[in-house]
C-alpha cells in the first residue's frame, strides 16, 4: 500500500483496543498488526509484489479482513471472493485477475483446491499452512516496497452485461480518498463502533471496513441472519452499541419505518445500492445518509443527508452532492453538461475513479472517457449509464438505470418513475416493477410490494391511486405481495428474480367484484371475458391495467363491431377503458344511430359512429 495509506492502518503492538468485534471473539489492534504483519511476512516470501493480485476465499470476518489488510502491506492487491458464490464463478475471476494466489479456509467438505492458482489455507490461528509461524513479529514491508499511489488496491468483480463478471481495479490513490473523505465527513473517532453486514464480495464492504480502521474504532460484525432481517438488525445495532453503520437500501426503508427508543447509540446510518424512495420520519434519533457510485467509483460519488418529507424539496430522496475531489457531471447524448434540472446521463471523475477493467481494455476505452466539465476542464470519467437531474440546490435527483427503461408496445416506460409512484401509497412499504414477458403479444407491467399489513389492498384501490399520476400504459396489470422483495448479494433488488417468478396469476382482478348491471355490460362481459383469458371482469376493471394491449384492445373494437353494429375508434376504448364506460359508449352510439334514421339524416362514417 501507498505510504500514506500504510501510516494510516499501522497501530501500536500493545493497543489493546477492540478492532474487531465478532460473535463469538474480539480482536485487539495490537492482534490485527501481529497477525497482519505475520501473514504479509509469508506472503512476501511467496512473492507477493507491487501489483499482484491476492484472492481473499473467506467470509465477513476478522480473519477475512486481517488477510486483505496483509496482502496491502506486502504490497499486493488483494481480491475479495464471496463463498456462497458457485465455485465455477470463483475460479474464473482468479483466473482472469491473474491471481497470484488465494487465501481461504480449511475446508471440512474436503474440497478440491482452486485449480486457477496456488491456494493457501489460513489455519484458526490466522497462519498458513505449511508457513512458518510462532511469535516472531518483524515488520515486513519497508517504505521502498510500499505501492504508489496509482498501484493497485484490490480487484472487485462485478456483473457483466454480457453474463461474463468484470473485474474493477481500484488503486491506491481512490481508495485513500474514500477513507480520507469518510472520516472527515462523519467525524469518526476511536469511541465509535461501526457495523459490518455487507458480503465480502459487494463493494460497500470495503467502505465498512478501512475507514474504521483508519480511525482507531472498532467494526462490529453481524451474523447472516441478523444482516437480512430489519427488526433483529434494529436490536442487534442497540445491543452492540453501533454507532455508525452502512444498510444497503432495501432495508435501510424497512429500519427507518420501525420504533426506536429516543435516545440511541446510532447516530448515522449510511445507505445506498438501490433507489431510495422513503423518507425518515419525523423524530427518528439518528442521521439518514443517502449515498450513490457505482464500483468503478470506488464505492461512494456522491452523498447527503436524507431529511424527513416536510423539510425538503420533491417527492423523492436525491443522492447528495459529489463527496471530496470527485466530480460529478449530467450530460446529454452529445457528452456535453446539461442545465441543471434537466435529465441526463451520470459521468464520473476526480480522485475515487478506478483504473479500468481488469484485462478488458475495450471495455475500459468504452466506459472510461474524456470529457469536460461545465467550466470547460478536461477530464476522465466514467460513463454510468445512470440518470439523474441537478436539483435546485444542486443535490442529484436519481432517475434510475438508463438500460432499465421498458418498451411496451410502443410505450417507453421508466420503472423507476411507477414505484415512486406506487410506494407513495401508505399501505406499500416497498415495490419493484418488472416486464413479465409471456410472448409479445402478453408482455405486462407487473408491481411486486411488500407491506407492514397480512394483505394489500385491492388492486382497483392501488390501480386507481395510481390513476391519478400516472398514463393508462403506465399501470402494473397485477401487484403482487411479497413478505419482502428478493436482493442481491449485493443488496440489490432481484429483479431477475422477480421476472422468473411463476406462482402469480395471469391477472389480478381484485376485491369488490362489481358485475353487470344493463343488458349491454351483460353482453359486453360475454365478450371481454375471453379475451382475457376467461378470468372474471368487473365493469369497472381498467382493461388496460390488466393487460389491454393494442392487439386485444383491436381485437376488443371488431367483435363489438360484430355484436352490437357500432364502430368504435380505438381511442375511445384508450378514453373510457372498463366494461362500465365502453357500454354507455356504446348505448350512446346506437341511440344516436336510431335518432339519425328517424329524421332520415345520413348515418355518420366517422370513426366513433356507425357505418354499413
Amino acid at each position: 500500500m501507498t505510504t500514506a495509506l500504510l501510516d494510516m492502518l499501522r497501530w501500536s503492538t500493545a493497543d489493546d483496543a477492540i478492532a474487531i468485534a465478532e460473535p463469538e471473539r474480539s480482536t485487539t489492534y495490537a492482534e490485527l498488526e501481529r497477525r497482519s504483519e505475520l501473514l504479509a511476512a509469508d506472503l512476501r516470501a511467496l512473492g507477493v509484489r507491487r501489483e499482484a493480485v491476492v484472492g481473499i476465499h473467506l467470509g465477513r470476518s476478522a480473519a477475512a479482513i486481517i488477510s486483505a489488510l496483509a496482502v496491502l502491506k506486502a504490497g499486493g492487491a488483494y481480491l475479495p471472493i464471496d463463498p456462497a458464490q458457485p465455485r465455477e464463478r470463483s475460479e474464473f475471476e482468479l483466473r482472469d485477475a491473474a491471481a497470484h494466489a488465494v487465501i481461504t479456509a480449511a475446508d471440512p467438505t474436503g474440497a478440491p483446491a482452486f485449480a486457477a492458482c496456488r491456494t493457501l489455507t489460513l489455519e484458526a490461528a490466522g497462519t498458513l499452512v505449511g508457513q512458518p509461524s510462532g511469535d516472531r513479529f518483524a515488520p515486513v514491508v519497508r517504505r521502498g516496497d510500499a505501492s504508489g499511489p496509482d498501484d493497485l488496491a484490490y480487484v472487485m468483480y462485478t456483473s457483466g452485461s454480457t453474463g461474463r463478471p468484470k473485474g474493477v481495479e481500484i488503486t491506491c490513490r481512490s481508495l485513500t480518498n474514500l477513507v480520507a473523505w469518510h472520516c472527515a465527513a462523519f467525524g469518526v473517532t476511536r469511541a465509535d463502533r461501526a457495523s459490518h453486514l455487507c458480503a465480502v464480495g459487494f463493494d460497500a464492504a470495503v467502505w465498512e471496513v478501512w475507514p474504521y480502521l483508519a480511525s482507531g474504532a472498532t467494526i462490529v460484525i453481524a451474523d447472516d441472519t441478523t444482516a437480512k432481517d430489519a427488526h433483529a438488525l434494529r436490536d442487534w445495532l442497540l445491543e452492540n452499541r453501533v454507532t455508525i453503520g452502512f444498510v444497503p437500501t432495501a432495508l435501510a426503508e424497512r429500519l427507518i419505518g420501525l420504533a426506536w427508543p429516543a435516545r440511541t447509540p446510532l447516530r448515522t446510518l449510511l445507505t445506498g445500492a438501490d433507489t431510495l424512495r422513503a423518507f425518515p420520519p419525523p423524530g427518528l434519533p439518528f442521521e439518514l445518509i443517502n449515498n450513490y457510485g457505482p464500483t468503478e467509483a470506488t464505492v461512494v460519488a456522491t452523498s447527503g443527508r436524507v431529511r424527513p418529507h416536510g423539510e425538503t424539496v420533491g417527492d423523492a430522496p436525491s443522492i447528495g452532492s459529489a463527496i471530496a475531489n470527485v466530480s460529478v457531471l449530467i450530460v446529454g447524448n452529445d457528452g456535453a453538461p446539461v442545465a441543471d434540472g434537466t435529465a441526463g446521463e451520470i459521468w464520473i471523475g476526480g480522485a475515487g475513479l478506478a483504473r479500468g477493467y481488469r484485462n478488458r481494455p475495450e471495455l475500459t476505452a468504452q466506459c472510461f472517457v474524456s470529457g469536460r466539465t461545465a467550466s470547460g476542464a478536461a477530464g476522465r470519467f466514467y460513463r454510468t449509464g445512470d440518470r439523474a437531474r441537478r436539483g435546485a440546490a444542486g443535490e442529484l435527483i436519481f432517475l434510475g438505470r438508463g438500460d432499465e427503461q421498458i418498451n411496451l408496445r410502443g410505450y417507453r416506460i421508466e420503472p423507476a418513475e411507477v414505484e415512486a409512484a406506487l410506494q407513495a401509497h401508505p399501505a406499500i412499504r416497498a415495490c419493484a416493477v418488472v416486464l413479465r414477458t409471456s410472448g409479445a403479444a402478453d408482455d405486462r407491467l407487473v408491481a411486486y410490494a411488500a407491506a407492514d399489513a397480512p394483505t394489500l389492498p385491492p388492486l382497483r384501490e392501488l390501480q386507481a391511486f395510481l390513476a391519478a399520476t400516472l398514463p393508462a400504459y403506465m399501470i402494473p396489470s397485477a401487484v403482487v405481495a411479497l413478505p419482502d422483495l428478493p436482493l442481491t448479494a449485493r443488496g440489490k433488488i432481484d429483479r431477475t428474480a422477480l421476472r422468473t417468478r411463476r406462482d402469480e396469476p395471469p391477472h389480478v382482478p381484485g376485491a369488490a367484484f362489481s358485475a353487470a348491471r344493463t343488458a349491454t355490460e351483460r353482453r359486453l362481459t360475454d365478450i371481454v371475458g375471453p379475451l382475457f383469458g376467461g378470468v372474471p371482469v368487473s365493469v369497472d376493471d381498467n382493461l388496460i391495467a390488466i393487460g389491454g394491449h393494442s392487439l386485444l384492445l383491436t381485437k376488443l373494437v371488431a367483435r363489438v363491431q360484430d355484436a352490437f353494429g357500432v364502430r368504435l375508434a380505438l381511442r375511445r376504448v384508450f378514453d373510457a377503458p372498463t366494461v362500465g364506460g365502453l357500454a354507455a359508449e356504446i348505448d350512446r352510439l346506437a341511440a344516436s344511430a336510431i335518432d339519425a334514421a328517424a329524421r332520415g339524416a345520413p348515418i355518420p362514417r366517422r370513426s366513433g359512429g356507425l357505418h354499413r
